[in-house]
């Protein structure tokens, strides 16, 4: 395997490890799709999650934040998917912990999880964590409810 290829698989087994204690206990990986990608990890129908990790996720840039979230996007539309989010991986904080990595939407894209209009900034880049951003999707009624025991 490639080196950017396995930098790959392992942010997103992170996020996917993440995301199935935190609700989402369907989650996995993508197959690649080619040209017309659908993202990395799809949570659950419907929901699909954009994965960056490495030295780039590390070190971005708000040019890199706008060309992800364009591309998170753009497969969203790919896979037909309703709701769609870019995380990338933080520094210093490692694959076990990926529910501290950063998750970014626009802003129209949290206010489509809710049916209260949202009238301005719906391009507006919106930084959470995963866990805030998961915790977020099953408010809206994705995912699986957490066992409190």
């Amino acid at each position: 395997m490639n080196r950017p290829r396995a930098i790959g698989t392992y942010a997103e087994t992170a996020v996917v490890r993440a995301a199935r204690t935190r609700g989402f206990p369907w989650a996995d990986r993508f197959a690649l799709h080619g040209r017309r990608d659908v993202g990395d990890v799809m949570l659950c129908p419907g929901v699909i999650v954009e994965v960056k990790g490495g030295d780039m996720a590390r070190n971005l840039s708000d040019r890199d934040v706008q060309t992800w979230l364009d591309e998170t996007a753009r497969e969203r539309d790919n896979g037909n998917a309703l709701v769609a989010f870019l995380v990338v991986q933080r520094p210093y904080v490692g694959a076990n912990n990926a529910d501290r990595w950063w998750a970014y939407w626009r802003l129209g894209w949290i206010a489509d999880l809710d049916d209260r209009p949202w009238f301005y900034a719906r391009s507006m880049a919106v930084r959470t964590t995963l866990a805030e951003s998961l915790t977020m999707l099953r408010a809206a009624g994705y995912g699986e409810p957490l066992d409190h025991a």
